[in-house]
C-alpha cells in the first residue's frame, strides 16, 4: 500500500525544515489504495452522527471520527499500516525520535472531514495523555480530496511561534502526506473552507507518542491552544475571550450541580 521512500532523504529534509521539523510527501500511498480508501470515506452527513463535531470559535463544521469499528476496510488497513512495528520504525529514522508509539484509541485523529464554511485556526495541540503517560511527539496528515480546487481553501499551514507569518502552505491534494513535529511552538492550522466548495475536505490523521519526555517537556500539561492570527483582531480581542469566560462559567455551574446532588444524596 505505501509507495516506497528514501529515509535518508526524508531524515534530512526533517531535521533541516522550518518553522519546525516536518516533511511533505507527495503520491505517500499507492494511487488505487489511496483511491480505494478517498472512495470509502462516508458522506458528510452520516460522518456527523458517526463522531466528534466542533462548533467552537475557533473550531467549527469538523468531524472526527475516532472509533475504528466503524472504519470500512480500506480505512482499516491503513490506519494498521501507520500503526504497524515497520512503519514505527521507519519514522523514528526519520525523525530521531526513538521508541515512536502509536496510539490504539487514535484520540483527535481517525477520519476528519470539514464541511463548505468549515475552520480549524492556528493552534499548538495538547501535549500528554495523563491516564496513559504518553508525550505527544508527531502528527501525521493524509490528504484524500480529489478534486481539490485551490480557490475552496483549505489549505494547511505551518506558522512562526509567534503566529506572526505564515511560514509554508499546503494545498490538501490527493495522496499528499505531511508528518510535522508536535511541540509548545509547533503552530499550525487551515485556510477557513469556502462556503462555496462543493465537497467536504478530507483527511486522515493520526498521532504517535513516547513514554519518555521530550527534551522541551516543563511538566505541564496541557489542551489544544489556540491563537489568532495577525487579521483576525476582533477573534483575539472580543470572540476567543469571550468564549473562554462562557466555557469557566458552564464548568462553574457543572461543578456547582454535583456539589448539590452530591450534598442531596447524603
Amino acid at each position: 500500500m505505501l509507495q516506497s521512500w528514501d529515509r535518508d532523504a526524508l531524515k534530512t529534509a526533517f531535521a533541516t525544515a522550518k518553522p519546525i521539523p516536518f516533511v511533505k510527501i507527495d503520491n505517500f500511498l499507492v494511487p488505487e489504495a489511496a483511491a480505494e480508501i478517498a472512495a470509502s470515506y462516508p458522506p458528510f452527513e452520516r460522518a456527523l452522527e458517526q463522531g466528534r463535531t466542533f462548533s467552537s470559535v475557533n473550531e467549527r463544521r469538523k468531524v472526527q471520527v475516532t472509533n475504528a469499528k466503524l472504519f470500512s476496510a480500506p480505512v482499516s488497513r491503513l490506519n494498521k499500516l501507520l500503526a504497524s512495528p515497520e512503519f514505527l520504525s521507519d519514522l523514528s529514522y526519520i525523525t530521531g525520535m526513538p521508541n515512536v508509539l502509536a496510539d490504539e484509541l487514535l484520540l483527535g485523529g481517525g477520519i476528519h472531514m470539514t464541511g463548505p464554511g468549515g475552520r480549524l485556526d492556528v493552534h499548538v495541540d495538547f501535549n500528554y495523555i495523563e491516564d496513559r503517560q504518553l508525550h505527544r511527539r508527531l502528527n501525521l496528515l493524509l490528504y484524500l480530496n480529489s478534486p481539490w480546487d485551490p480557490r475552496w481553501g483549505g489549505q494547511f499551514q505551518l506558522w512562526d511561534k509567534e503566529v506572526k507569518h505564515c511560514i509554508e502552505t499546503f494545498d490538501p491534494i490527493f495522496n499528499r502526506c505531511v508528518i510535522f513535529e508536535t511541540n509548545e511552538t509547533s503552530f499550525h492550522g487551515v485556510v477557513p473552507v469556502s462556503p462555496e466548495a462543493p465537497l467536504p475536505r478530507k483527511s486522515f490523521a493520526t498521532y504517535y507518542y513516547t513514554k519518555e519526555a521530550p527534551t522541551h517537556w516543563n511538566g505541564v500539561s496541557h489542551s489544544t491552544v489556540f491563537k489568532a492570527r495577525p487579521d483576525e483582531k476582533a477573534k483575539a480581542l472580543l470572540l476567543m475571550p469571550a468564549e473562554a469566560t462562557r466555557d469557566r462559567i458552564d464548568v462553574g455551574i457543572r461543578k456547582l450541580k454535583d456539589g448539590i446532588k452530591k450534598v442531596i444524596g447524603r
